[in-house]
């Protein structure tokens, strides 16, 4: 399996290593109530674990697809400092139905195009390495940045289930956002 190494003009997108795990469980699950976290899915609590679940937790949840030959998870790094990841997970992989997902974990690295950037390399990436015909993503309507970013990549909007996430007193739809391949080749982002 070969390193992946993804420059792009703000960060790079880079396979995890084992010497990336303490700092990543310290962003996903150093404190009680991270700022990510509120745009991130809020309605579905964040469970902190310790390090030593979280490592085996890692072992279990292999980064590496050997049958694709792909990493479901790469991290985004900016001077050399992990800012964030970009994930992949199967909705349905025998009909080949594949979601990514972002988390960008402190917000001063918030609304600078790292995570546009981040999710075009990405979805470049799995585009070049997967026999898949489509990308998906899926947000709520509470993160107007998340569905900014998909109209920016020109993920067309797929699907809205009103009123059917309900977080912090208020109800809010779930947003299914997709891009075919067709699409992202002729699309301006393709190098």
């Amino acid at each position: 399996m070969d390193d992946v190494w993804i420059e792009g003009n703000k960060s790079l997108l880079r396979n995890v290593k084992q010497a990336d795990l303490k700092r990543l469980w310290s962003l996903k699950y150093g404190e009680a109530d991270p700022e990510w976290k509120k745009w991130d899915a809020p309605y579905h609590p964040l469970e902190l674990i310790d390090f030593h679940t979280y490592i085996e937790k890692e072992k279990m949840h292999r980064t590496y697809d050997e049958k694709m030959g792909v990493y479901s998870e790469l991290i985004m790094e900016k001077n050399d400092q992990i800012i964030g990841s970009v994930v992949y997970y199967w909705e349905h992989e025998p009909s080949r139905w594949l979601e990514i997902g972002i988390t960008i974990f402190e917000p001063e690295h918030w609304n600078g195009g790292y995570g546009t950037e981040a999710l075009m390399l990405f979805i470049g990436y799995l585009f070049e390495k997967m026999e898949i015909e489509r990308v998906g993503l899926s947000t709520w309507s509470g993160n107007e940045r998340m569905m900014a970013v998909g109209e920016k990549l020109g993920m067309q909007v797929e699907g809205r289930m009103r009123k059917c996430r309900y977080y912090d007193g208020h109800y809010y739809d779930s947003i299914r956002m997709g891009m075919l391949r067709e699409e992202w080749e002729t699309s301006k982002f393709r190098s």
